[in-house]
């Protein structure tokens, strides 16, 4: 007869930390109350499946956590029941995706069980700061996730004195700190960031003999290329979601134009943002490369990557993680560029409401989403850019050994990863443009009409002058 396999390590393990964590939860939850007594070693032995040793060590763990005390030949007495404590974390519909943040809560719980995290998305992009703030002003939410776009409309609607200023770091990178810095202040802790890649299949770039992208490829190029790696009715060559405000800003950033030292630029008729943007509008119009879709998002671009649709894209490192389970064989390279080689950079942090009621562990939780620690996980588990330098810049056999035993997956991640190091220099935050949120999204409608053949140069050109008098009028008086 056939001798039973003996148990694993990892399924003692997993009943050991099983039984820890259940009889925490019945103390924090006040299913046993202060003073009272645990079930026995046998009993706790029994039920699950554990020898008295190794209960022994599972309540040395509670014992360590201030939770029960030992009492010799009396057993096990509980010091303190239902003193849990909640913080109200709110975010939006890809931070799941960009941070892994279910792995950070587990992990944030684990070694402060006292404190518990609602988490709160908040799935409406469109709303989503003015969902923020009534959150914050009815004190339901005590941090959340911010990135630099939503954080300049809070500065512009006046709600930037209802967040806690926070300490900053020297060890994360000085652009995630500009972005949610205020007269001086910093208001979120960075948390990840990313410039806008170019995305290339590179399966599709061998079959056509065409060489792969690199940092000397000007949109001309780009364009070019794309023409030949393009396929009648099978997939065409680039494509981006063109009025995602993390895409079409590349074009006048490219312009090479300092739009705050130089205001006389929109007094040349033939500048170069008018150059950049016809640049763009001759890529979109070939449908030949560019495919004649009207995307809702991103994802959709995303889609048609990876169905093998598209051969090149436009995204960051955090959309990267559409791509982290699959099989593609991709890689990423600088954008193209026409006149300086500058990139669309995204950042997001965790930002802290000042009226929170709970400020002592939403402190905690905010100190631990920029820890070392945390910032580890998030480069083990997804393929977004940790804000801090050392651990997004880390090789891959550090990062996989930075905790041990843990189990990681196995993310398909692009051999260029690491040339977000030597394009630093090109990355730029939304507010170079030097535009308040409403010009912004004028100058995007203005662009959308050039783009759309609602408008000639001439009215481009007409349009920009007088956006730009406007910002440059309104600066003089500040």
């Amino acid at each position: 007869m056939p001798h039973a396999s003996k148990p694993s390590r990892k399924s003692f393990q997993h009943r050991l930390d099983h039984m820890v964590q259940t009889l925490r939860s019945d103390i924090l939850n006040g299913h046993y109350r202060a003073g009272d007594y645990l079930p026995g070693e046998k009993l706790l032995a029994d039920q699950f499946l554990l020898s008295n040793k190794s209960i022994r060590k599972g309540l040395d763990q509670l014992v360590s956590e201030g939770l029960i005390q030992k009492i010799d030949r009396v057993g096990s007495q509980v010091l303190q029941a239902g003193t849990i404590e909640t913080v109200s974390l709110g975010y939006n519909s890809t931070i799941e995706r960009d941070i892994a943040l279910s792995t950070l809560v587990d992990d944030f719980q684990a070694l402060h069980p006292r404190v518990r995290v609602k988490c709160l998305p908040l799935q409406s992009t469109k709303d989503y700061i003015q969902s923020i703030s009534a959150y914050m002003e009815h004190e339901m939410i005590d941090l959340f996730t911010v990135n630099n776009r939503d954080f300049q409309r809070l500065i512009e609607d006046g709600e930037i004195a209802a967040l806690q200023p926070q300490k900053e770091s020297e060890d994360v990178y000085p652009l995630t700190k500009e972005a949610f810095r205020s007269n001086g202040a910093l208001y979120a802790r960075p948390l990840v960031f990313s410039p806008l890649v170019l995305v290339y299949n590179r399966t599709h770039f061998a079959e056509c003999g065409v060489p792969e992208p690199d940092g000397s490829w000007t949109w001309n190029d780009a364009l070019r290329h794309a023409a030949a790696l393009a396929s009648p009715g099978q997939r065409h060559g680039m494509y981006f979601h063109l009025l995602s405000d993390n895409r079409w800003p590349i074009f006048p950033l490219q312009s090479g134009v300092n739009f705050l030292a130089d205001e006389e630029w929109y007094e040349r008729a033939d500048n170069e943002v008018i150059a950049s943007c016809r640049m763009c509008k001759t890529l979109i119009s070939n449908h030949h490369v560019f495919p004649n879709m009207l995307s809702e998002s991103s994802d959709d671009v995303n889609e048609l990557f990876r169905e093998g649709k598209v051969s090149m894209i436009l995204t960051t490192y955090m959309s990267l993680n559409d791509f982290r389970d699959t099989e593609l064989d991709y890689d990423i390279s600088p954008l193209p560029f026409l006149f300086e080689p500058k990139s669309v950079t995204v950042v997001i942090g965790a930002a802290m409401n000042k009226r929170s009621s709970g400020k002592a562990s939403a402190e905690l939780l905010l100190d631990y989403l920029s820890s070392p620690r945390a910032q580890q996980l998030i480069r083990q588990r997804t393929l977004s850019l940790p804000a801090t330098k050392k651990v997004a810049e880390a090789p891959p056999i550090a990062v996989q050994h930075a905790f041990e035993g843990a189990k990681l997956p196995e993310l398909n991640i692009p051999s260029r990863f690491a040339l977000f190091r030597e394009t630093l220099s090109s990355s730029r935050l939304h507010s170079a443009l030097h535009l308040s949120d409403g010009s912004f999204a004028r100058l995007k409608t203005i662009l959308k009409h050039y783009w759309a053949d609602l408008m000639d140069e001439s009215g481009l050109y007409l349009e920009l002058r007088a956006l730009f008098r406007e910002e440059a009028k309104k600066r003089q008086q500040q």
